[in-house]
């Protein structure tokens, strides 16, 4: 009987651990974000808050915009925080998400070898400072990953009115080869190079190469700055409306995919556009340096 009882209790409180991880994990949001707020920093100063506020825990997969658009489409996430404006709308226009919430924003910059071979300092705007580029068949750096800055890149070479070629590259990722279909200068294969990379390492190779290439601010300040050694790299141009980085943050659809956690994300986002959210980030500097300016609260 007593062997009975000693039993009894074990299971018991086998019981009561068994349930502790499930009720855990009811705590950790899985969040697909772009890589520019993972290379940025700012996810190391913005999780840790959120987590002590409002004890949420957020796995996140870091990629181009357009891989965590995907992850939203394919039901593997709660919550995408990205930033490519139309591809997020059009996301919830096809019901995968339920809102586009404005989170944040800074801007896209042009930046190159402090030489400056193309002359692209002292151009009137970005299409022409694209232009330039081209024109002196200077090394360009792209992403190459259907991220939101490739994005941005593809628009602003469509506004140079140059002849443009489209080009497809295989990409592996997580062991299955994804293809990405683009558009870049024609006949350019003697200075543009697609690495299909983040923003971090597409910054260390231009580096390496002492190339051109489009960056969102925030990284390149933390590569600039924040890293030992910085990279070498100089901002050549920037302040053009076309440069304008906004970011969006969107639960995903629970009509689409029931099992997704809604309510969780929910806390996350209101958190996120809240006076504390939005403070963490306007606070978040490297040397001085804003690298993000809040769109929730003016």
């Amino acid at each position: 009987m007593k062997r009975f009882v000693i039993a009894l209790v074990g299971l018991f409180f086998l019981a009561s651990f068994a349930g502790v991880p499930a009720r855990a994990a009811d705590k950790v949001l899985r969040m697909s974000t772009t890589t520019s707020t993972e290379a940025s920093g700012l996810l190391d100063v913005l999780l840790p808050a959120l987590e002590k506020d409002e004890g949420i825990k957020v796995k996140v997969v870091a990629k181009g915009t357009g891989a965590a658009i995907r992850d939203g489409m394919d039901g593997n996430v709660d919550v995408i925080l990205v930033h490519a404006k139309s591809r997020e709308l059009e996301f919830v226009k096809q019901g995968w998400g339920t809102k586009r919430f404005a989170v944040m924003h800074n801007d896209f910059i042009i930046i190159g070898p402090p030489s400056d071979p193309a002359g692209v300092k002292g151009s009137k705007d970005s299409i022409e400072a694209m232009k330039r580029i081209a024109v002196a068949h200077a090394m360009f750096i792209s992403r190459g990953d259907d991220s939101g800055t490739h994005t941005k890149e593809q628009a602003l070479w469509a506004a140079t009115g140059l002849p443009l070629a489209k080009h497809v590259q295989a990409l592996i990722k997580k062991g299955k080869e994804v293809k990405v279909s683009s558009k870049r200068p024609a006949h350019s294969d003697s200075w543009y190079v697609s690495i299909g990379q983040g923003m971090g390492k597409t910054l260390t190779y231009a580096d390496e190469k002492q190339a051109y290439t489009l960056s969102d601010r925030g990284t390149y300040i933390n590569y600039k700055y924040g890293k030992k050694p910085p990279i070498d790299l100089v901002i050549l141009f920037e302040g053009d409306k076309l440069l304008a980085n906004p970011y969006g943050v969107i639960p995903i659809n629970p009509k689409k995919y029931p099992d997704t956690q809604y309510d969780l994300a929910m806390k996350f986002v209101n958190w996120l556009i809240s006076p504390r959210g939005q403070k963490v980030i306007a606070d978040y500097r490297l040397m001085g340096k804003q690298l993000f300016f809040p769109d929730a609260i003016k």
